[in-house]
């Protein structure tokens, strides 16, 4: 039948339109058996939900929202967005939810962002990127806005998280090159504004202090390529030129390899690299990358079941932890020079 309406499905089940729509929105107040019948009568009519419709009546958008403050460029070189979206879009397909992205320059305009979104056109949001001192969960707070955080419980705030440390996979890192015989090893930060880029820094130096070797071969990075490309060109360019460089993102790992390459650098014959990520590329490098895998696909799973059950008013839902980040060996690791000497 074409546009079939709840009307059509009551008839056909032998029961009111109000109860038809109480079944369909899982309600209270429907026997079980009634609330199956209608459900087999609106599947064999092939009924499709006006999801316009029944947002008025149930007073929600059924849209969560993602706002990302981040430049365009490096948003776009990051390919932990597209696989997050991926994991949150395969549990909200399902549901009939719809997910809206909003890329903004600054602080200003996020704040005008959630504004504007959880005035009238989204139920909850994933906030990721989590910051020191992040000032957005007392912002959804104040607006009366649901959020789950991606990463860890921040202080200050009862939102619920789906987190991933992925301090294991810089300290494995750090203990594999230590393994091989390094000892001049060198990060290369991401934004260490953002509580993962500050998480990995500490790791980093935490692992080396406690090789006995000292953290001070650290350049900035805010995980692009192009700073990856300016970090490793300084550290080359440095008086103490190191045998292995541990990067803040796959990104940066795979610009500072041009950079390496291009100076006549011999990857890993002169200079190991270990990334973080573990992005599909990195396997198809010249060296494959060693790298840190994460699972941003089911990161992003996580996070959407538990925003979408805690809007359904589930109580106390499951957060869960994902495993740990874990170090996956490729070619681009090995011993360093047998001198020892900077290359």
């Amino acid at each position: 039948m074409p546009n079939v309406t709840i009307q059509d499905v009551a008839r056909r089940a032998g029961v009111s339109k109000g109860l038809v729509s109480l079944a369909l929105n899982n309600r209270p107040g429907v026997a079980a058996a009634t609330r199956q019948r209608v459900l087999d009568t609106a599947a064999e009519l092939g009924w499709i939900p006006n999801q316009y419709a029944r947002g008025l009546s149930l007073r929600t958008t059924f849209t969560l929202g993602l706002v990302v403050r981040r430049d365009p460029s490096v948003l776009m070189a990051n390919p932990f967005f597209a696989s997050f979206i991926t994991g949150v879009e395969s549990v909200l397909s399902t549901r009939g939810w719809s997910l809206l992205l909003s890329v903004v320059p600054d602080e200003d305009a996020e704040r005008d962002a959630y504004r504007n979104l959880a005035g009238n056109r989204a139920d909850g949001f994933f906030l990721t990127d989590l910051r020191i001192d992040d000032p957005r969960p007392g912002l959804l707070a104040e607006l009366g806005a649901e959020a789950v955080l991606v990463g860890p419980p921040q202080p200050g705030t009862d939102l619920p998280a789906v987190n991933l440390d992925d301090r294991p996979g810089v300290t494995a890192s750090v203990d594999h090159l230590v393994q091989l015989g390094h000892r001049r090893i060198a990060h290369v930060t991401g934004d260490v504004r953002l509580v993962h880029g500050a998480g990995r820094l500490d790791a980093f130096r935490r692992a080396m202090e406690r090789a006995g070797l000292a953290p001070d071969l650290v350049r900035p990075g805010d995980f692009s390529a192009a700073s990856g490309a300016a970090a490793t060109a300084a550290l080359l360019s440095g008086p103490d030129r190191p045998t292995a460089i541990v990067y803040g993102s796959d990104s940066m790992a795979v610009a500072g390899l041009k950079v390496l390459q291009s100076e006549g650098v011999r990857v890993p014959e002169d200079v190991s690299i270990v990334g973080f990520e573990g992005i599909e590329l990195g396997e198809y490098l010249n060296p494959p990358l060693t790298t840190v895998r994460t699972e941003p696909v089911r990161w992003g799973v996580e996070a959407a079941t538990l925003l979408c059950a805690r809007l359904a008013g589930e109580p106390n839902p499951d957060q869960p932890d994902l495993p740990p980040a874990e170090l996956l060996v490729r070619d681009s690791t090995a011993a360093p020079p047998s001198t020892g000497d900077p290359v």
